[in-house]
């Protein structure tokens, strides 16, 4: 009796394990594309991808068997990214994570059904027209504005503070980036009050990135502030910090990235905790909420990151009163 009780046990044991198996092979796994410019060995991009998967792991999706993930870069082709997401759309993605404000541009072109988390936009996302309003988005994008056009004017304060008279600034500016004359705009109206005299550079390419520098001494300018842009600016951000120092120019830069590769200065909302928290909204997301109904997150921490190394090789004594500023300090 107790045998047949056992076999009994077994069977029905065995009958539920292939339910379960059943159950799990029937149920379809999300798929969350990420769309990014530049190439995917980039240091910047891969801490960047990183940051959003550990994010994704901290809320319990485990990848490949909670969420399947597809990321896709542009790489030097930045117009690829209507082609990344005519095939993102096709083979229906649940979410897309877009990376940059180029990125979303193309994404809010491509879909107005498929739910798009903005993971960081370096544009004000209502002046874009990404979203209706940051507290009511209204469509089908939320996710996180990273305000790099309202800090242009601070790193331009910065970096009168720490150049002893400084009057003529180069501004570097990818003109296909969202809103670029309007970003111009502002960091020239905040030159202005600075008493600062300013000389735009249109960079679309490398070859333009070596012209301006091969323009500065006859342009007598002496310092630099070079705008957020993935598409060029980022992807050839080795090439500037090399000419920079080469001819003994100031900059101060979008992201920390600029910094650790050796640039002089930043002041900038963390690029990766950014990252990290872009994967929040596609929790809420996959787990049932409407972009619509999230409101789109702006940072509320800045840092200050100055390489003294770099302004040593440039021959710049950094102020103890910006130094004392710094919340690091590359040495």
């Amino acid at each position: 009796m107790k045998k047949n009780l056992l076999w009994i046990m077994a069977f029905v044991l065995l009958l539920g394990s292939v339910h379960d198996l059943a159950d799990a092979q029937q149920r379809r796994i999300p798929v969350v594309a990420r769309l990014s410019s530049g190439p995917s060995g980039d240091s910047l991009q891969k801490a960047g991808y990183a940051a959003f998967q550990q994010g994704l792991r901290e809320l319990g999706w485990l990848e490949s068997q909670d969420v399947r993930l597809e990321p896709r870069w542009t790489g030097d082709n930045p117009g690829k990214a209507r082609e990344l997401l005519a095939d993102i759309v096709r083979r229906g993605a649940d979410v897309i994570v877009a990376n940059g404000s180029p990125m979303i541009a193309a994404a809010k072109e491509a879909t107005t059904t498929i739910p798009i988390v903005m993971a960081g936009a370096g544009t004000e996302p209502v002046a874009a027209g990404f979203v209706r309003s940051l507290a009511k988005p209204s469509g089908n994008i939320t996710g996180l504005s990273l305000l790099s056009a309202d800090l242009d004017a601070k790193r331009l304060e910065l970096l009168k503070e720490v150049v002893p008279g400084l009057k003529r600034v180069a501004i570097l500016q990818n003109p296909e980036f969202p809103q670029a004359e309007m970003r111009w705009r502002d960091a020239e109206a905040a030159a202005k009050l600075l008493q600062l005299q300013t000389q735009p550079w249109k960079v679309r390419s490398l070859s333009d990135i070596e012209a301006v520098f091969s323009s500065i001494q006859t342009s007598r300018l002496n310092g630099m502030l070079v705008l957020s842009d993935p598409a060029i600016l980022e992807r050839h951000r080795a090439v500037i910090i090399k000419l920079a120092d080469n001819h003994q120019l100031p900059a101060v830069y979008p992201w920390r990235a600029y910094v650790e590769d050796g640039g002089l200065m930043t002041y900038a909302a963390n690029l990766l905790e950014m990252h990290r928290r872009s994967a929040t909204f596609v929790d809420k997301i996959l787990k049932g909420a409407k972009p619509a109904e999230l409101p789109v997150e702006q940072p509320t921490k800045f840092e200050l990151v100055i390489n003294l190394k770099a302004a040593k090789q440039i021959g710049l004594t950094i102020p103890p009163n910006v130094l004392a500023r710094a919340d690091q300090v590359v040495r």
